[in-house]
């Protein structure tokens, strides 16, 4: 069992590096100009801090993204500048002093990525009336999400009807509820999750102060999927047929990746959660360019 794990955890991982890949090769097919400021992104000044369950540097690292990983009581004595995106992994173990000088940081323009039992120890602290966890704990499962790109056109670039991705949560996992419907988006929502556990949020978020704090349900590095349907036993080279102007050029260098050890599955999962990520970064960089226009 603890080989079949790993075998698992290592499909996800290198089903990231393709994730990524296939998100910077999708832009230039269908929008260069987002390509271009997505690439502008990797610019954004990022801090993980470390968790004991979720961990987000690994997506950054399959993305080659330059990041800075902290231990979240460094938050007890700085903020970070609004100019930075804070990703604090589960369980979010920031004192009180660290949770003021968060809440801080995005009154003044920072965003904050917050996972699973951040909800609790974050999120109801500093940012009440938003979000809170329903009490309901959850399993250890694999579920089906829906993502709503809505308006977002550059989500609207990346995921498509055909898309159907399987999300994990872990054991114990905290549900999502929502507070004020008037205030926060939904980005991601799961109907299993709510059959299941009273509340479909997967993923959210909600402007506050000159900033934006993003919040999903378990976490954000996915440490396994399942194979549900006829399409998902397929290889990922499908999906990438699927997703991409392919030609002989990018099916030489996927292949040179390592595509035969990755499902069609493992990428469409590690494909949505990415897209979310860049989405995240791409947002931060929009962000400070109109601060910078705003200024001149």
């Amino acid at each position: 069992m603890e080989m079949e794990e790993k075998d698992k955890d290592k499909g996800m991982f290198k089903a990231y590096q393709f994730a990524q890949e296939m998100i910077r090769d999708r832009l230039r097919d269908v929008d260069e100009n987002a390509a271009k400021e997505l690439d502008a992104a990797r610019e954004n000044e990022v801090i993980v801090a470390r968790g004991s369950y979720d961990y987000i540097e690994r997506v950054f690292s399959q993305m080659d993204m330059p990041h800075k990983v902290v231990d979240p009581m460094a938050f007890d004595a700085f903020g970070p500048s609004a100019e930075q995106i804070v990703f604090l992994n589960c369980p979010g173990a920031v004192s009180e002093d660290g949770v003021r000088n968060l809440v801080r940081f995005v009154e003044q323009g920072g965003f904050l990525f917050t996972t699973d039992w951040a909800l609790k120890h974050v999120i109801e602290v500093g940012f009440p009336g938003t979000l809170r966890y329903n009490g309901k704990p959850t399993a250890d499962e694999v579920v089906r999400v829906e993502i709503d790109a809505g308006e977002d056109p550059f989500l609207k670039s990346l995921i498509s009807e055909k898309d159907d991705p399987l999300w994990w949560i872990e054991g114990s996992s905290y549900p999502i509820e929502i507070l004020d419907e008037n205030r926060v988006d939904v980005l991601v929502r799961s109907k299993e999750v709510r059959e299941k556990y009273g509340e479909s949020p997967v993923f959210t978020s909600f402007d506050y102060g000159k900033g934006k704090v993003y919040h999903m349900i378990s976490h954000f590095y996915l440490q396994r999927t399942e194979t549900r349907t006829l399409r998902q036993t397929q290889s990922s080279a499908s999906y990438m047929e699927e997703k991409l102007c392919m030609n002989e050029e990018r099916r030489m260098k996927y292949d040179g990746m390592g595509l035969r050890e990755t499902s069609l599955g493992e990428v469409e999962s590690a494909y949505s959660s990415s897209a979310l990520m860049n989405m995240v970064m791409y947002e931060k960089a929009s962000s400070l360019n109109q601060t910078i226009d705003d200024e001149l």
